[in-house]
């Protein structure tokens, strides 16, 4: 019969589908999740990081309802990349003009954060979207995209408003980011 589904989202966050999936969502995590974590405290970062992995699943699950089919309905959602998502999300609003090294083909390159994760986030969504109108086109990659953009945006919308409210404030990272 399976565990229930409030018990299955949050083991789904710890379950990773190969060993790049795992790498990559802990590439994202160590870049920016520490700096996250000194705006929320550990405690605030834990809420924060489980309600953006809700968030995710939230989208997702919602989008593959409205718009997918009963069989899109059966494959199970994975990673931790939804929560991940929320933490880009708020790094985006914390440390918008902090510089992100990153490669522009073999070249190293320092852009704002606010570009970076703008442009993750802009291809997230294009990505998702265009799985919705054209799925027999988009070789069943099995990425979750509306989990990314759902987790963005929550962590957009927490940070944003935990901003405004002065309970974290923004301001930038220290120069050790890549």
């Amino acid at each position: 019969m399976g565990i229930p589904w409030g018990v299955g989202w949050i083991t789904a966050m710890f379950m990773h589908a190969g060993r790049d999936h795992i790498l990559g969502n802990m590439l994202f995590l160590a870049i920016f999740g520490k700096n996250v974590e000194d705006r929320f405290g550990r405690l605030g970062y834990l809420i924060f990081y489980f309600a953006g992995g809700f968030a995710a699943i939230m989208m997702q699950t919602a989008m593959t309802l409205l718009f997918g089919t009963a069989s899109d309905a059966q494959v199970p959602t994975l990673g931790a990349s939804g929560a991940i998502a929320a933490v880009l999300g708020a790094y985006f609003v914390l440390y918008p003009n902090s510089r992100i090294r990153t490669l522009v083909g073999w070249f190293p390159v320092d852009i704002p954060a606010w570009f970076y994760l703008g442009g993750w986030f802009l291809y997230q969504f294009f990505e998702g979207n265009f799985a919705l109108v054209s799925a027999s086109n988009t070789g069943g990659s099995g990425v979750a995209f509306f989990a990314h953009v759902g987790g963005f945006i929550f962590g957009v919308a927490v940070a944003g408003v935990l901003s405004r409210t002065r309970r974290i404030t923004a301001r930038e990272a220290p120069r050790d980011e890549t």
